[in-house]
């Protein structure tokens, strides 16, 4: 009777964490609290110590360290399972970021199915490819600074914030493209006034593999709305192309060349055929330029995870608590558009 009574004071109470994991997990998913995602990662962890010390107490170590056992191995099984039938070596990942707003959320958790032909995925979805010579990509390649671009610029009359810091006195269309390593070395040296000498006129991408071109749109960040520029269309080969919403979203893993660190989820704004071997230009819908702009290489096609077939919101929390991911990035309260 006593061991009856024990086991339903567990069970309420393991029901009662699990609820209070699960309101903490929306409160951290609707206000990006890090005290309150803290507070969920702790509480995850408590409740991962208190299953196995309720297994243990009520059926004993050897028969809890079989059904740890059989639960990862049929963790296991599934996962194997998922890559076998999404062709993928990651077919899960979790949205870390705000650069897919609106499309997708921090926190969503995304299944990806892998490019098993290249020809027949870009047909069947329409991407834009343009085809380079190999001297011309491996030009690009030597000279990425070129591709370093700064586009951050939010109007206040005459003061704009470009990138790290301010420049004075730019006229409303003047400001646009800009040469980050020049901005950098202002903000570095404190002279962020003479960031307005960093200006590039778009004449002086006649040399560039890649040509940016801009446009004005608003920038959203809580009820503010500002004018900012972004990258609206670009040229390749004599080929224009302008981003377009409806192509696929792809998961790509950086390397330590590039700006930014661990798996990218963006869009394909084109692709790049170099002799035969394919590779991908993509933007964060919700960021004002490509991610070469902001210093990331081409992902090729042995890069490139896979492309979205489904997200669900919110479950992705658990694996940015795990993983340590707590505080909000940088631009989650900002939104983009045209």
């Amino acid at each position: 009777m006593r061991n009856k009574k024990k086991k339903k004071h567990e069970s309420r109470l393991s029901w009662l964490l699990y609820m209070l994991l699960f309101a903490l997990i929306a409160m951290y998913a609707l206000y990006g609290n890090v005290v309150v995602g803290g507070a969920a990662l702790l509480l995850l962890v408590l409740i991962l110590i208190f299953e196995v010390k309720t297994s243990v107490s009520t059926e004993g170590a050897v028969k809890s360290a079989v059904d740890i056992g059989v639960a990862v191995g049929a963790a296991v099984i599934f996962w194997v399972l998922l890559v076998v039938l999404l062709h993928t070596s990651s077919p899960i990942d979790a949205v870390s970021s705000c650069s897919m707003l609106p499309t997708l959320h921090r926190g969503d958790l995304v299944v990806l199915h892998g490019i098993d032909n290249i020809s027949s995925f870009i047909s069947s979805t329409g991407v834009p490819v343009v085809s380079v010579s190999s001297a011309a990509f491996g030009s690009m390649e030597s000279n990425m600074s070129n591709e370093f671009l700064a586009y951050f610029a939010y109007f206040y009359g005459n003061m704009s914030k470009i990138a790290y810091g301010y420049a004075k006195n730019i006229t409303y269309n003047g400001i646009g493209l800009y040469s980050t390593p020049c901005v950098s070395q202002a903000n570095y040296l404190g002279k962020p006034s003479s960031i307005a000498n960093c200006y590039v006129p778009a004449n002086d991408q006649k040399h560039n593999l890649i040509k940016y071109y801009y446009s004005i749109g608003n920038l959203t960040i809580g009820n503010e709305v500002l004018g900012a520029v972004y990258t609206s269309q670009i040229t390749v080969a004599n080929t224009t192309i302008t981003g377009d919403s409806g192509n696929p979203i792809v998961v790509y893993q950086t390397t330590s060349r590039d700006t930014f660190s661990g798996s990218v989820i963006h869009r394909v704004y084109a692709v790049l055929n170099v002799s035969g071997r394919y590779y991908f230009l993509t933007k964060g819908d919700n960021n004002q330029a490509l991610d070469i702009e902001f210093g990331n290489y081409p992902a090729n096609q042995s890069e490139v995870l896979g492309y979205v077939v489904a997200d669900i919101p919110v479950v992705g929390y658990v694996k940015l608590l795990l993983s340590g991911q707590i505080a909000t990035p940088a631009g989650c309260n900002e939104t983009l558009s045209a």
